[in-house]
């Protein structure tokens, strides 16, 4: 079994049940080991869009990368997840944003996610729940790409919901 992190946003509908629905589905796919807490968080890139709800799960999984990317795709669609503009709104998106220590550069597919380390409302859940767990290409733990990032004013943790 291969340690894995998931992220998980939402902007759209019932939020807070797109996350529900998203975990529900992830323990039926993975061995989840832990669920972060879920943070309210001002959309980057494309800012014209509703705020998003955020979290991130620690899991293992026996599937190779290539295989659970494709289980992801199918559960984001199972969910109601339909194709919109990129960086735009989403009922659901289940990104894998480390597989155990590979290094993934597939067209289809990269792992470490790209753009993770820039990203706070990623890694500020993600901190939650494997703070320890070292980016294989920045070299750097997840807390530390977090405390590189400096202050995240739109990244406001939720603690009225818990959804683990």
């Amino acid at each position: 079994m291969v340690p894995v992190l998931f992220a998980l946003g939402t902007n759209l509908d019932d939020r807070e049940d797109n996350l529900r629905r998203a975990i529900a589905w992830l323990r039926r796919e993975t061995t989840v080991d832990a669920v972060s807490a879920v943070y309210e968080t001002a959309p980057m890139y494309d800012t014209d869009q509703p705020a998003f709800l955020n979290m991130c799960v620690a899991a293992r999984t026996g599937l190779a990368p290539e295989a659970l990317l494709a289980r992801l795709k199918a559960a984001e669609a199972e969910i109601g997840r339909v194709p919109s503009r990129p960086n735009g709104p989403r009922l659901i998106d289940i990104d894998l944003l480390l597989y155990g220590d590979r290094v993934v550069g597939r067209p289809d597919l990269v792992v470490p996610h790209p753009r993770m380390a820039e990203r706070g409302f990623v890694l500020a859940p993600a901190a939650d729940v494997a703070a320890g767990w070292v980016h294989p290409v920045e070299g750097r733990s997840v807390a530390e790409l977090l405390r590189a990032l400096g202050p995240l004013p739109d990244v406001i943790r939720r603690d009225d919901l818990r959804l683990d």
